[in-house]
């Protein structure tokens, strides 16, 4: 098997060669975002779903598939320690820039580079990162109190006036939304509440773990109201089997029935490790047809690179009290578990571990399926965990 024709795509972000499962998703953003554009009411959306589910690949796809209708689509990614001012006002920039380039919308855009303007100079002495270019001198009075909620209300109806007169929509993609703070995530729901409110055609199509749909809730208590949260999981059987055996067949390679099915059984269906475990077994399989003789050394193959990449990375970021809690509960099984059954593992109260269990939560670590149950958001995590480290080690 040639090496360099390896269909396969595991990484970061990276598209798989074959897409399944997911156009009844792209259509529905796709009817979204065109309504928003004719000033039809409409939700934003935001896809949920675990490490590993393909949301950073699918949110890729609808903003392809919204440029090339005539969508002005922002992308942006949520680190962690950088706020959202300084991650939409050059995005924003790029908007108004390619509108002011269309005579008819060429004032409206402009009075928006104005807005941004005044945005970044009055929230520069709280958001120290903000950088961006200012075209403009502020106008007065426009988005530049100093207070982020009111600032970016503004600041998104004058973007979405000079959409609107250009007939397009500005939407914001937005991964790892999780990250972004409470308090900026409430001015961000605030303005595309306003917007909404006023048909203006600025829209937000996020991305991030489970427990953004309770942090938003929490963040503004309508946001159930004003967003759609599909929940992106595990491919079908016969999705997942169609993203291995697919590629390999435009390569001219086949791949017998029961490899198929020990692969999907071993990835549970999750893309990303369908995407690993495919391409390992390539790599290891002489020719075609592929068969189950080379199963068990790609598989070992495959444990051994995602242990080496996607888990020791998250693994090294954390804290000796977090990797016992996490060892804790990986000895309990995949989960969810009860706080109460991993404090008894670890001989600790409840209480005790609340702030060791709230940081793995901000870290995106583990979530809370229902109230007092945590569930790691990386699958397999707990078998990675069991591999490498026991409770004894810290």
């Amino acid at each position: 098997m040639d090496p360099i024709r390896n269909p396969y795509a595991p990484g970061a972000g990276t598209r798989p060669p074959e897409m399944v499962g997911r156009d009844r998703l792209r259509e529905t953003a796709r009817v979204a975002l065109e309504r928003i554009r004719l000033g039809r009411p409409s939700k934003s959306i935001v896809l949920v779903g675990l490490r590993g589910v393909g949301k950073t690949v699918l949110l890729d796809r609808i903003s392809e598939d919204a440029e090339a209708n005539g969508i002005i689509p922002l992308r942006i990614e949520a680190p962690e320690q950088r706020s959202l001012p300084s991650m939409i006002a050059p995005q924003l920039r790029f908007a108004l820039i390619r509108l002011s380039n269309r005579e008819a919308v060429k004032a409206q855009a402009q009075r928006g580079l104005r807005a941004l303007a005044g945005f970044a100079s009055a929230l520069k002495v709280k958001y120290q990162d903000i950088e961006v270019g200012l075209d403009f001198d502020p106008e007065p009075g426009l988005a530049d109190n100093g207070e982020l909620e009111t600032d970016l209300q503004d600041l998104f109806e004058v973007v979405g006036t000079a959409a609107e007169a250009a007939d397009s929509c500005v939407a914001l993609f937005i991964d790892e939304l999780q990250y972004v703070a409470e308090d900026q995530l409430a001015a961000l729901i605030t303005a595309l509440h306003r917007v909404a409110q006023r048909r203006l055609p600025v829209t937000l199509v996020g991305a991030g773990l489970p427990q953004l749909r309770g942090a938003m809730g929490n963040a503004k208590s309508y946001a159930e109201r004003l967003f759609d949260f599909p929940e992106i999981g595990p491919l079908s059987r016969e999705d997942a089997k169609a993203a291995i055996y697919r590629p390999a067949l435009c390569e001219g390679v086949e791949i017998e029935p029961d490899v198929l099915d020990a692969i999907v059984d071993r990835t549970e269906g999750y893309p990303y490790f369908l995407q690993i475990w495919g391409k390992h077994l390539w790599d290891v399989a002489e020719s075609s047809p592929i068969t189950s003789e080379s199963f068990p050394a790609a598989s070992a193959q495959a444990i051994a690179d995602l242990d080496q990449s996607f888990f020791l990375v998250r693994f090294d970021r954390l804290t000796p009290s977090e990797r016992r809690y996490l060892n804790a509960m990986a000895t309990l099984g995949a989960g969810p578990h009860r706080s109460g059954d991993i404090a008894q593992v670890m001989s600790r109260e409840v209480s005790s571990l609340a702030p060791t269990r709230s940081h793995l939560i901000r870290k995106g670590m583990v979530w809370s399926p229902s109230h007092g149950d945590t569930a790691f958001t990386v699958p397999m995590f707990d078998e990675f965990m069991l591999r490498i480290t026991s409770a004894a080690e810290y």
